[in-house]
């Protein structure tokens, strides 16, 4: 998204994967309770729910409704409840695939102070045991976590949970897909930048809306929990509801500490791939290809870390602009701005014809820091590297060290910040081993996009080739490692097995 854009995001999905192990335990938010393995967890998992490979089970659990069959009558499908309230369990059963209908809510908003939760207001906890199918048939289905309420979706990496279109269930989608329903939401209470006039965050006064939703996020409790995500792909999303109000594959609003995002793919989202409104929460393992809009995007003072991602774009922009990093601090002006922290880090631009489509824009006052990543280009890309897009952030001393630019223009000439400034920035003395390379010196294929399945510019040559930063040193969360980029080089392939369509054969 671009500049104040708010946006929203849900998800659900689809896609056949091999039988799995079991969720996870329950962790309640501070200050609520735990509920355990009680509560409508799912249940009818023997007798007639055994059919042979390719026939649809007899029922759907407890807890679902059935509303039939898909993939050709493959598949019984069971249809979430669309308000979850104390604990449902999503178990892998043979021949079941579940459904997510409209606005699926887990719990309702419990308010901002995690000790004095809404009066009426009640918790849900989802479990979704790994290997999981899910899928939503339109752009108004889609999961909203609300604050005080937890998703447990953990799968493995040989068995991820998948969230997906009807469509891709049915057979349908392409390489071209996207938009074909909502997407994943989470609305925790850390803290968030959009406050009442008068109102300095960090405060729990300071609460914002998700567009689309009308899912309150924020709070002050930066250890909040909303769950983990782990091992799980979200394909086909991203839905615009009106101009400017969009949902993506994943949202995390207000999201804090205590929530674990990791090994989580993004794949063919119509919108961004995961934006991020406020909070404190931090990433780790993320791949996100396809996405017609940014990749990661940032907004209304997210102050966290993300380490380890792989961002492909598509090969063409989309109608908002596009980059692989967008990030804000919005709302403008602000006190509290947005700190975004990202290490180790590898985005493939388009190629694009827009110069404007930058793979790096930084505006409306954030803080950056980027240490230990690579951003390339296609040769024929009218795209740069990077374009800092107001005097704040200039002002806010962005951090690059030991990046690696290999796009045929290192810097944008924008309106507002010139080619000639923003690359005083990126060279700034405390700015160190960094490379902005004139011309394309990896070895990346000509037009090297989300079809470039097998990632064959990733060889270890540049990656080894920059002297790290001390990761840990930035952000506690961050691992050190020997080398920049997402990946050590071509044997390094902690992307592959639990993603889809980054390797010959693996089609999503």
């Amino acid at each position: 998204m671009l500049g104040l854009r708010t946006k929203t995001l849900m998800a659900v999905a689809a896609s056949a994967l091999t039988l799995a192990a079991c969720g996870s335990a329950e962790v309640a938010s501070p200050g609520e309770g735990d509920f355990g393995n009680g509560g409508n967890t799912g249940g009818n998992n023997g007798g007639g729910n055994n059919p042979a490979p390719g026939t649809p089970a007899a029922d759907c659990p407890t807890g679902f409704a059935n509303v039939g069959v898909v993939a050709n009558g493959t598949l019984r499908a069971c249809q979430l409840p669309q308000q979850i309230i104390g604990a449902l369990t999503v178990p892998l059963r043979a021949g079941t695939i579940y459904s997510i209908s409209g606005r699926t809510e887990v719990g309702t908003d419990r308010g901002a102070d995690p000790n004095a939760p809404t009066p009426g207001s009640q918790q849900g906890i989802l479990t979704i045991e790994a290997g999981v199918r899910l899928f939503a048939s339109g752009g108004s289905d889609y999961l909203l976590v609300n604050r005080g309420s937890q998703i447990f979706a953990e799968g493995t990496s040989t068995n991820p949970i998948v969230f997906t279109s009807r469509q891709n269930v049915e057979g349908t989608t392409t390489t071209s897909s996207m938009g074909q329903w909502g997407g994943i939401v989470l609305a925790g209470r850390a803290p968030t930048a959009v406050c009442p006039v008068g109102v300095t965050a960090p405060n729990a006064a300071c609460v914002g809306q998700v567009e689309g939703t009308s899912a309150n996020y924020g709070g002050n409790t930066l250890a909040d929990n909303s769950g983990r995500l782990r091992y799980v792909q979200i394909k086909y999303s991203g839905f615009e509801l009106s101009p400017n109000n969009e949902l993506q594959a994943l949202t995390l609003a207000g999201v804090g500490t205590g929530t674990t995002i990791e090994y989580v793919q993004a794949y063919n989202s119509s919108d961004d791939g995961i934006e991020i409104f406020g909070g404190t929460v931090n990433l780790r393992y993320i791949v996100i290809n396809g996405a017609d809009d940014d990749g990661l995007d940032t907004d209304t003072g997210w102050k966290g870390g993300a380490q380890f991602g792989i961002i492909t774009q598509r090969p063409t922009p989309g109608t908002g602009g596009s980059r692989g990093f967008e990030w804000s601090a919005a709302p403008s002006g602000t006190a509290y701005y947005a700190e975004p922290k990202v290490s180790n880090w590898t985005v493939v631009g388009r190629n694009a014809a827009v110069a404007a489509d930058a793979i790096i824009t930084l505006n409306t006052g954030t803080k950056p820091t980027i240490i230990n990543s690579i951003f390339v280009n296609p040769t024929t890309s009218a795209a740069a590297c990077l374009d800092i897009d107001d005097a704040q952030t200039v002002a806010n001393a962005p951090v690059f060290r030991s990046v690696f630019f290999a796009c045929s223009r290192p810097y944008e000439n924008d309106s507002n910040v010139n080619a000639a400034a923003t690359e005083a920035v990126f060279t700034a003395a405390g700015n160190v081993n960094n490379t902005a390379a004139g011309t394309h010196t990896m070895t990346a294929p000509a037009g090297a996009t989300m079809q470039d399945t097998v990632l064959t510019f990733i060889n270890g040559a540049n990656e080894t080739a920059v002297t790290p930063t001390d990761a840990a040193a930035i952000h506690p969360f961050f691992q050190n490692v020997t080398y920049i980029g997402a990946v050590r080089n071509a044997a390094d392939t902690w992307y592959l097995g639990w993603t889809c369509g980054l390797q010959a054969g693996s089609n999503c």
